[in-house]
């Protein structure tokens, strides 16, 4: 594959170092755009990276289906670059961005025109992900959605350079850019099965972790605040930055100890990541859609257009991977978190709220992690949610040869959730939230000794 090549490929089939693949601060770029589309997110995507955006490009009309922008506006762009002197704004661009999810024609195209790297916002996004995965399963799953985007260009070239040859005995032979896509191949299928055992392994410890312990999964569009939120509840220490898909992984955290409640914080939605790339994060996702209750996160703060996009987005997207593991009952068990009420302004709330309720939920929660509004109410609702509304329970005194009150005591611990418990007289009163079976059975284990208050 010619060297000109290399950088247009996400992960580069191990063609360039990781250094190069992850550090991209102080870059500078030329974005290009079709229509002035909002690219409000695009840029902070790249700001995340640490890329400079120094000029914004636009073309009206319909996209071309090679260079995506005229060819007559490209070749301004590529000579404009070339002439580039000391002074000049675009002197140092070693990068272009589409913002577009770019078909391989028009990724190899331009990247043939200009000479420079070459993002599509799939490339950007992939950039991204490798900058920030950490742990061995979220780089495995990280180089295989790389190899993936990388596998649709390499076809691309391989097709250009091989049209018109041959084929068979007294062709060509095999390209260069055929033999690094037979190479992206092979890696690919190691690297999947190395994943189907992280998966396994992964969902071996979700069943066991639901035999003793409720699970609350955090969800929502990247940068809603679930690592805030996580922070708040659990009291763990995790990375919480201000910028784009800083959680690649699941993290555990325990928000109770005693009936265990765990919190799982998983990767952020966007909208228009293609199939075959959130493929690879399938396993992370299932942390959010395999437990107990989930939280879906949404920035309140956001307009109220942007609200709703994300709120879509998200819904779509939880929807779409809970049918393909077959859990139908994923939106019973949604909690509407609204984040960052600290940056809302009250003359919005009323539109926010009916914008919500119109798309069935009635009853969302606004919370700021960063003032604690809303936080103590929530943590009420998800253990009401978890193990049923409060009650208060009487533990008689024994008589001769009966179990001893504190023994008792432990075993409601075990069972239900405590949220106090006191001596009063002859007895211990104990405010629990427990549901009319888990209540029914702890009677049919100490008849007369328990009462409900």
């Amino acid at each position: 594959m010619a060297d000109s090549k290399a950088d247009l490929l996400a992960g580069a089939g191990g063609l360039v170092t990781d250094e190069a693949q992850s550090d991209h601060q102080n870059r500078k770029a030329l974005l290009l755009v079709r229509n002035n589309d909002d690219c409000s997110e695009f840029i902070s995507l790249a700001e995340t990276m640490g890329v400079k955006i120094v000029e914004r490009i636009d073309q009206r009309g319909r996209g071309d289906a090679k260079w995506f922008m005229g060819q007559g506006k490209l070749q301004d762009v590529v000579e404009e670059l070339q002439s580039a002197t000391q002074g000049h704004p675009w002197n140092g661009v070693d990068l272009l961005l589409l913002h577009t999810n770019a078909t391989p024609r028009q990724l190899v195209g331009v990247n043939d025109a200009v000479g420079v790297e070459v993002w599509d916002r799939v490339r950007l996004l992939l950039a991204l992900f490798t900058a920030h995965a950490s742990s061995v399963e979220a780089r495995t799953q990280v180089r295989i959605a790389r190899l993936q985007s990388d596998r649709t260009v390499l076809r691309e070239v391989v097709k250009q350079q091989t049209t018109g040859e041959r084929a068979g005995y007294g062709g060509a032979g095999q390209t260069a850019a055929g033999s690094v896509l037979t190479n992206v191949n092979r890696e690919l299928a190691a690297l999947r099965k190395r994943q189907r055992k992280h998966v396994k392994s992964a969902a071996e410890r979700r069943r066991q972790r639901k035999e003793h312990a409720k699970t609350v999964g955090l969800a929502g569009y990247t940068n809603a605040g679930k690592s805030s939120l996580f922070r708040r509840l659990s009291g763990k220490e995790v990375l919480v930055e201000d910028r784009l898909f800083s959680t690649l992984e699941s993290t555990l955290g325990r928000l109770e100890a005693s009936p265990r409640v765990l919190l799982a914080d998983t990767i952020g939605f966007i909208d228009g990541l293609p199939n075959a790339t959130l493929e690879a994060f399938r396993a992370t996702l299932a942390e959010a859609i395999e437990c107990d209750l989930l939280l879906l996160l949404v920035d309140a703060g956001d307009s109220l257009d942007e609200m709703e996009r994300k709120l879509l987005t998200s819904i779509r997207e939880l929807t779409e991977r809970a049918l393909e593991v077959e859990e139908t009952s994923i939106m019973e068990r949604i909690q509407l978190v609204l984040t960052k009420r600290d940056t809302v302004e009250k003359g919005t709330l009323d539109d926010k709220k009916a914008m919500i309720s119109g798309h069935g939920f009635s009853n969302p929660l606004f919370i700021s992690s960063h003032t604690g509004e809303g936080i103590e109410k929530l943590q009420s609702i998800v253990l009401s949610t978890l193990f049923g509304p409060k009650r208060t329970l009487l533990i008689h005194n024994p008589e001769p040869n009966q179990i001893a009150s504190e023994a008792i005591l432990s075993r409601v611990f075990n069972a239900v959730y405590v949220h106090e418990h006191q001596r009063v007289g002859n007895a211990i009163e104990v405010r629990i939230s427990a549901s009319d079976e888990t209540v029914a059975i702890l009677f049919s284990k100490y008849g007369q000794r328990i009462e409900l208050k």
